[in-house]
């Protein structure tokens, strides 16, 4: 039989935790002597694209077609707070940037929601039927793209009522 090796984690988190004492390190003597902060190392960049990666593959952020977007977003908004991760608090930069680049996807899905919602409101308001004719054409053209997001978008769905179940007495208190 073959002995399996040991599953290795795609970011190494003691790596990782080493890696921010030293550039926490670098910022620290860069404010004393009156610098701008140091850009960061080719390894945290890629622990944060590595973490933003494999986060749009769980099942909460597969599917959207802006998936790209959020993972940019993640990155970013990791790049902007990486010097507020202080390693004396928690030895676990892993988790803290998950996190940041968790909200910064869910911050990007509700931007888009409400971008559909105002592109569908807009096409709510455009009259449709002069846009689905050529002049001289007399056949209408059924556009099912605008009629589905018309339906969807517009309607509200009715709320589930909870069914109030009946107390039947049982035979021993029917005897009583």
């Amino acid at each position: 039989m073959k002995s399996q090796k040991p599953k290795e984690h795609y970011v190494n988190n003691k790596e990782f935790l080493a890696e921010m004492v030293k550039y926490k390190e670098k910022c620290a003597s860069a404010e004393k002597r009156g610098r701008r902060q140091p850009p960061i190392t080719n390894y945290m960049g890629e622990c944060f694209l590595k973490i933003a990666n494999h986060l749009s593959y769980r099942p909460n952020f597969i599917n959207y077609t802006f998936k790209d977007d959020m993972i940019s977003d993640g990155i970013e908004n990791c790049l902007q707070y990486v010097t507020n991760f202080n390693p004396d608090k928690s030895n676990n930069p892993f988790a803290y940037f998950t996190q940041i680049i968790y909200y910064a996807f869910i911050r990007r899905i509700q931007k888009e929601k409400k971008q559909a919602e105002i592109k569908q409101k807009l096409l709510s308001r455009v009259d449709i039927q002069e846009y689905e004719t050529i002049d001289g054409d007399d056949l209408t053209y059924h556009n099912s793209y605008i009629d589905y997001m018309q339906k969807n978008m517009t309607e509200e769905k009715p709320k589930k009522e909870k069914k109030i179940k009946k107390k039947t007495k049982s035979k021993l208190e029917l005897f009583m």
